[in-house]
């Protein structure tokens, strides 16, 4: 049986170092989306049949509110089905807090972001432009509408800045113990070696299963993903896949603001396909 005490203990050292971090990274969320979503949100709507560009960029910064966001205004039809992929597709939830504060892993960090914007700006582009007279108006959006405001962290308005940042960082906390300490059982038991083996084994349906993963529409799956990939038990390509298809609370949000569930099955199958081919390019240049 594993040592539960050297086990408990290495989860604890791990989560510790990530927690200052965490909190720098989601006081300065919770400031973007307190001060700037209403100015974000008219910039997502008002910019035009090319405004996947702009969402794109968007999606980057790291927080679930955006996904949401442009959920509600894809079933309103205020943006288009382009501009709602990019945003699906660049959005990161966890990744980037949990990567920022993992020694060594910034530039994977960073090469992870600019694979997700490329991405994104190419799917946003087929199916705005070169699918723009193929699929149905319903389908494309890009109407007339409006979407209020979503919080995906779900706290109260009269929440200071920094108690929000700190109930949020507890959260992810909390889960980032759960999660080391259940890796660290398993690979305790089973044997990293074994482990490695296995992902190994799994060759190109890597980037398939991760991106099936990276659909559970909370932030576990990014957590999860990122974790797996930091520890080097995930390809960069398996990374790619489940970040990409990674939509935070997005899919949920979509699925409960849009009326049609043959739309919304269509989004969710398009942004599995994105995100697996964009893995499966990467592993066959071996990046």
């Amino acid at each position: 049986m594993p040592d539960i005490l050297h086990i408990l203990a290495h989860a604890v050292e791990d989560t510790a170092r990530m927690i200052p971090f965490l909190l720098a990274a989601y006081a300065l969320i919770e400031y973007i989306e307190r001060r700037h979503s209403q100015g974000i949100e008219r910039a997502l709507a008002q910019s035009g049949r090319m405004g996947f560009a702009a969402a794109a960029v968007l999606g980057l910064v790291p927080q679930c509110g955006f996904s949401a966001m442009a959920a509600n205004l894809y079933a309103s039809r205020v943006i288009t089905l382009g501009t709602l992929l990019a945003v699906f597709i660049t959005t990161s939830d966890e990744a980037v807090p949990i990567l920022a504060a993992t020694p060594g892993m910034w530039r994977p960090m960073l090469a992870l972001l600019a694979v997700k914007l490329a991405v994104a700006l190419a799917a946003a582009l087929v199916v705005d432009v070169a699918l723009r007279r193929v699929l149905p108006a319903h389908v494309r959006g890009g109407y007339s509408g409006s979407a209020g405001d979503v919080d995906c962290h779900e706290h109260a308005e009269a929440d200071s800045l920094l108690w929000a940042a700190l109930k949020h960082t507890a959260h992810i906390t909390l889960f980032i113990f759960v999660f080391n300490f259940a890796v660290g059982f398993v690979v305790e038991a089973v044997g990293s070696d074994a482990i490695g083996r296995a992902l190994a084994a799994a060759g190109y349906w890597q980037p398939a299963l991760a991106a099936l993963v990276g659909l559970v529409p909370n932030c576990a799956a990014s957590v999860l993903i990122t974790q797996l990939f930091a520890a080097g038990q995930l390809s960069f390509g398996g990374a790619v896949a489940g970040l990409c298809a990674s939509a935070g609370v997005g899919l949920a949000v979509l699925f409960r603001a849009n009326k049609s569930l043959k739309q919304n099955l269509f989004v969710t199958a398009l942004l599995w396909a994105c995100g697996t081919a964009a893995g499966a390019v990467c592993m066959a240049l071996g990046l």
